[in-house]
């Protein structure tokens, strides 16, 4: 440690002699390495436990400083490259760019923009050397990030239809707690639209004085109104991504409220409601999701063409409504096993088209009229909603830009029986696979299982935490967090005959090895009065049935400031391009019972070696 840089920094603090835990804190941001509050304060109290007062001198603090900062792991790996122990040549970080981190090319440029950008001390900066404060600096930084940094930027080709992308995707987007009692709230949609979620869910109502309102039907969640929703889309649809946002709505509203909504929607939205088909795409396929850039599409039933309502743009139709056929009592995402009332309202006996018939989906429903404004019809362009009937029929009869929403449980029996279909039918159409209805806690599937199949929208309910939410983080943090993924070859290919279960010659195996060294500054146990924990860190992969893995550390007792494993892992996935892999740190409570910690997600591809 220089002692004439470290003593610069921090003598002014000293100036009357000692200094408190606040102060000192102040002190570690202002030498710029993260700091966790917990951790510090607990080290600071070991060091003033004995004495009457609780302040330290610069002596102290300098040990402190030592104990969080310098730590044993990243010397080892100095001391291997620095031929005087103390600093690093540029050839020496030249050296350790290319044999630890896997740097191939330009390492000597990466080397001084390293030694410009993190040595602090500038008589060292100016020998175009780093000394172990600078190495310390680096190894914490963005740049020693295990994510791809090339992947923090969208990398992929964005021309493709838009049915060839895994599409961020939200269900109910609107609750912000449970499906029952929750409270709705604009907020739900801020959120999942700066999360860069690009298919949002509105569940629109007739409300009173001819104003729609947005909230979970027949249960007692609170009421938004459908013209304040439009407006925070507005306001936030583009500032995570600029590329084109499905506004899904599901549509309980009569024609003339339905005119309402088609009058917010050009009104609030302006040029960025997509209104007619984009120039130069064959009418044969999708436009790609750069072709829509800054775009929002409305996802509806429709009457008729896209050509039919492309010839009444200029027409007056308000006041005209057209009919589309429908199972009785359902609505475009219902399935009779998945969706009935789930907190029916006092009076529900009396109205029966509450209650969603019990027959299975394979019987034939009652069909149905459902009168459609035609100013909001005429608004859906390449997102129909039309109600899947099996993949044969969809084969046959399916348009380009029409769109099926499957449940849950049904899509799951789909998956198990007849993968090979649900594959050659997402690389298609565009299929949104919905939670059911009976989740009334908004608890989430695993979404793994439906891009295995090449479902574009696997609407998650973004308010609730926990492993699938993560999942579904993690898949998304690549292409730079544009919500939009290109799906791997096999699931775009019309001919492809690729299944999860059975990959064939698909596989591109790929062995990966993975060594868990240690940890830092982790959160301490709640349960822990000493800033204890007993850290131990499961290591998973999601991906096809065959690349599913889980491997579990040793446990460390009882240190969350600075856990060391130093244990090697090695896994072989059949399918890396499906794969995600998931690091989650937990507390050993009893020898049943761990407390999540913390935990990271992302794409196994988008993992970095180093």
């Amino acid at each position: 440690l220089s002692p004439t840089w470290f003593l610069s920094i921090i003598q002014n603090e000293f100036r009357n002699g000692k200094i408190d835990l606040e102060s000192t804190m102040k002190l570690l941001e202002k030498l710029q390495m993260p700091f966790d509050f917990a951790h510090v304060k607990h080290v600071f109290k070991k060091t003033v436990d004995k004495r009457k007062v609780p302040t330290i001198n610069m002596e102290d603090f300098r040990a402190i400083y030592r104990t969080i900062v310098h730590r044993p792991e990243f010397h080892e790996r100095f001391r291997v490259y620095s031929a005087n122990g103390k600093t690093l040549a540029d050839n020496e970080l030249t050296e350790f760019l290319r044999k630890e981190q896997y740097e191939t090319e330009s390492c000597e440029s990466i080397a001084l923009e390293i030694i410009l950008k993190y040595e602090p001390i500038e008589e060292v900066r100016r020998r175009r050397q780093l000394s172990f404060e600078g190495f310390v600096r680096y190894m914490s930084s963005e740049d020693c990030s295990i994510f791809k940094s090339s992947h923090r930027t969208i990398y992929q080709d964005m021309n493709h239809p838009l049915c060839d992308y895994f599409i961020s995707s939200s269900h109910n987007t609107y609750l912000v707690s449970d499906q029952l009692i929750g409270p709705s709230d604009l907020w739900g949609y801020a959120s999942a639209l700066l999360k860069g979620c690009r298919c949002l869910e509105i569940d629109c109502w007739d409300g009173s004085n001819n104003e729609p309102v947005v909230y979970h039907g027949h249960t007692l969640t609170s009421k938004i109104s459908f013209c304040s929703v439009i407006q925070v889309i507005d306001k936030y649809a583009f500032v995570a991504s600029e590329y084109p946002v499905v506004l899904s709505l599901e549509n309980h509203c009569s024609p003339k409220q339905q005119e309402v909504m088609a009058d917010y929607l050009e009104g609030i939205l302006g040029d960025k409601l997509l209104t007619s088909t984009v120039g130069g795409t064959a009418m044969s396929q999708l436009p790609s999701p750069e072709a829509l850039k800054f775009k929002i599409l409305i996802k509806n039933k429709k009457v008729g063409t896209i050509e039919e309502g492309m010839l009444r743009r200029n027409v007056d139709s308000h006041g005209e409504t057209g009919e589309v056929s429908d199972f009785e009592n359902m609505s475009d995402e219902d399935e009779a096993d998945e969706k009935t009332p789930l907190y029916p309202k006092s009076d529900s006996s009396k109205r029966k088209s509450d209650y969603v018939p019990s027959t299975p989906p394979q019987k034939k429903a009652k069909v149905k009229k459902v009168k459609i404004a035609i100013p909001l019809s005429d608004l859906v362009i390449y997102t129909k909603s039309e109600r899947f009937v099996s993949f044969e029929h969809s084969l046959a009869h399916q348009q380009f830009y029409e769109n099926n929403s499957i449940g849950e449980v049904r899509a799951r029996k789909f998956v198990k029986h007849s993968a090979k279909e649900f594959v050659s039918h997402t690389s298609r159409f565009i299929t949104r696979i919905y939670p059911k209805g009976t989740r009334a806690t908004s608890s989430n599937y695993n979404p793994q299982e439906f891009w295995n199949v090449g479902c574009q929208m696997v609407a998650l309910n973004f308010q609730t935490p926990g492993v699938q939410m993560e999942l579904q983080d993690g898949k998304f943090l690549d292409n730079g967090g544009c919500g939009y993924i290109l799906k791997p070859e096999f699931l775009r290919n019309r001919n492809s005959t690729f299944t999860p279960h059975d990959v064939g010659r698909y596989s591109r195996p790929m062995s990966l090895s993975i060594r868990l060294i240690s940890g830092h500054q982790l959160p301490p146990s709640t349960l822990s009065k000493t800033n204890k924990a007993d850290p131990l860190v499961q290591i998973e992969i999601y991906g096809v049935p065959e690349d599913q893995a889980k491997k579990k550390s040793s446990v460390i007792k009882s240190n969350a400031l600075s856990p060391r494993w130093d244990e090697t892992f090695s896994f072989n996935v059949q399918v890396p391009e499906l794969a995600l892999i998931r690091f989650c740190v937990e507390d050993e409570i009893s020898l049943v019972t761990n407390e999540f910690l913390g935990q990271y997600t992302l794409p196994l591809l988008s993992l970095r070696k180093g």
